[in-house]
């Protein structure tokens, strides 16, 4: 396997900037020529070169005549940062016995260079171990750990639905600090999902503590998004409060407004979040720009009373005539809120449904919507319990209004996370559809927005270390596009077909992708932050 060019020399000299022209007599690992840099900040693009030695950019500007074991000649092609993803499910690949696939080349094609794990509350609150597995095995991006509220909830209570007590509660506290100290960036919650949804905002708020007094955020997949308990804007509200109680900055994942109840609230909740930040409160946003959303036809369309137990709880709920006529109900409603049956597609892979809609497969089958529905449910908790790979209940959600994406997007405090998941085009093509789709295409943003969505604006709200800019100094995580080629390929009916239009990619220095290609390079780092203060060790 091909390795990173050397490293950084020890005290070695930063090209300096003198005028226009940066001049060194040492020699340099690369040059990237001619193009235009977008640095990360919202400074205009110049047009300029790039070099690295090691793992370091080392120069930004008109670079004179000097040495260098590789030059790039990138006239006419756009050079940022390496872009930041805030929001991945990329297990599938990290942590895959295949070093090929462990390269993550769904998301290095798009020219991400970091992803941030552990999101949706799923974080392991052992950051440091599973952090040290995953870098040590050999990956293709950089990765952010979050501490989850999911698992530490699950470890102290399982899957009930109940308020812990005050040693349960300190439990939790304990967990979460643990992450803290390991380096995670902030406590990751799901308080949609179950059972985190069974959480009160009090028992939030005294978990999240722990990640504030260490210096981290509260990152949100909130509490409802459409009109399924609290609303949309009561979920928001929540989300805030619980940062300004807790004493910690406020991230929502994938912001949005879900489902026909809510269509046309986006500007309510861009004023709610304006009149946080007026307050001098730090609240910020992530967001994918496609229509559909993806999840489970678990978390979809079932009540969360139902799963209250976990798996078998459900079944034997299914099993009594009275409550399943009781859930069904309940499910009648959610489908109502998600636009139907024909709004669903079932999108994991491998099952005989894979491809079609809900609605279809109903009609396939014979049944109402609601009994398909629970039918794969069903046949997904069984393999479980029995041992065998589950799943199957993957969708993708049709329930976005075009008008609530454009101006969420257009907002000083959005970035651009891909939320990717498998089944869903998002996954593999996220940034190249956001750049033809609303820059080129239907001009919603411009391109240095679309620039520094990904890169810049992302590096500050998590502090990352010197990342998501073109600076002396910095990590060499770089990205060389091609402005009229790159484009996803991916969509919902073949959603796992690579982008196309990065002609290089660099992470940590190495080459990652050089014309348009994977080089089988793994130089990917956990980037877990410094010991907070207060920390054993």
């Amino acid at each position: 396997m091909r390795r990173a060019i050397g490293a950084l020399a020890a005290g070695a000299a930063l090209i300096a900037v003198t005028g226009a022209t940066a001049r060194t007599d040492k020699a340099v690992d690369v040059i990237i020529r001619g193009g235009t840099i977008y640095d990360g900040s919202p400074d205009k693009p110049v047009v300029g070169d790039v070099a690295i030695r090691g793992d370091r950019i080392v120069a930004v500007g008109r670079i004179g005549n000097i040495a260098a074991r590789r030059v790039i000649d990138a006239k006419g092609m756009i050079v940022a940062p390496g872009f930041i993803d805030p929001h991945t499910h990329a297990d599938s690949f990290l942590r895959s016995t295949d070093p090929a696939v462990r390269v993550n080349a769904a998301w290095l094609h798009q020219g991400v260079t970091t992803v941030m794990i552990g999101v949706d509350g799923n974080g392991t609150p052992d950051v440091a171990a599973d952090s040290g597995k995953l870098a040590a095995s050999g990956i293709g991006t950089n990765i952010v750990p979050f501490v989850g509220f999911g698992p530490v909830r699950q470890r102290v209570l399982g899957q009930d639905a109940r308020a812990p007590s005050a040693t349960e509660l300190d439990a939790m506290k304990a967990l979460v600090a643990k992450g803290m100290c390991e380096g995670a960036v902030g406590l990751s919650a799901g308080l949609f999902y179950a059972p985190q949804s069974f959480a009160t905002t009090d028992e939030v708020v005294a978990v999240a503590r722990e990640a504030a007094i260490r210096g981290g955020l509260y990152d949100t997949h909130q509490r409802d998004e459409s009109s399924y308990s609290i609303g949309l804007l009561g979920s928001v509200e929540e989300a805030i409060a619980i940062g300004r109680r807790a004493g910690m900055p406020v991230h929502f994942a994938h912001l949005k407004a879900l489902g026909v109840d809510v269509h046309g609230q986006a500007g309510a909740v861009i004023a709610a979040i304006d009149a946080a930040r007026r307050t001098g409160m730090e609240v910020t946003a992530d967001q994918y720009p496609w229509l559909a959303s993806g999840s489970n036809l678990d978390a979809s369309l079932l009540p969360r009373w139902a799963v209250d137990g976990g798996g078998a709880a459900l079944l034997k709920r299914l099993d009594d005539p009275a409550t399943l006529a009781r859930i069904r109900d309940e499910m009648q409603e959610n489908l109502r809120r998600r636009g139907g049956p024909g709004a669903l597609l079932l999108i994991a892979e491998g099952f005989p449904w894979t491809g079609k809609t809900l609605a279809a497969v109903a009609d396939e089958w014979k049944m109402d919507s609601r009994d398909a529905a629970l039918r794969i449910i069903r046949q997904s908790i069984e393999a479980k319990i029995g041992g065998q790979k589950g799943g199957g209940t993957a969708v993708a959600s049709f329930n976005m209004a075009q008008a609530d994406v454009d101006v969420l997007m257009q907002q000083p405090w959005m970035v651009t996370s891909s939320d990717g998941s498998d089944g869903h085009p998002r996954m593999f093509a996220t940034f190249p559809e956001k750049y033809a789709r609303y820059v080129r295409e239907r001009r919603v943003i411009d391109v240095a927005t679309f620039i520094r969505q990904s890169t810049g604006r992302t590096a500050d709200i998590y502090k990352l270390d010197r990342r998501g800019y073109l600076r002396p100094g910095f990590f060499a995580d770089i990205v060389v596009l091609d402005p009229a080629g790159y484009a996803p390929r991916a969509d919902y009916v073949r959603p796992r077909e690579l982008s196309v239009g990065v002609q290089s990619l660099f992470v940590n220095g190495a080459l990652a992708l050089d014309e348009g290609r994977t080089t089988g390079v793994t130089a990917g780092r956990a980037l877990l932050r410094p010991r907070p203060p207060g920390c054993p060790g």
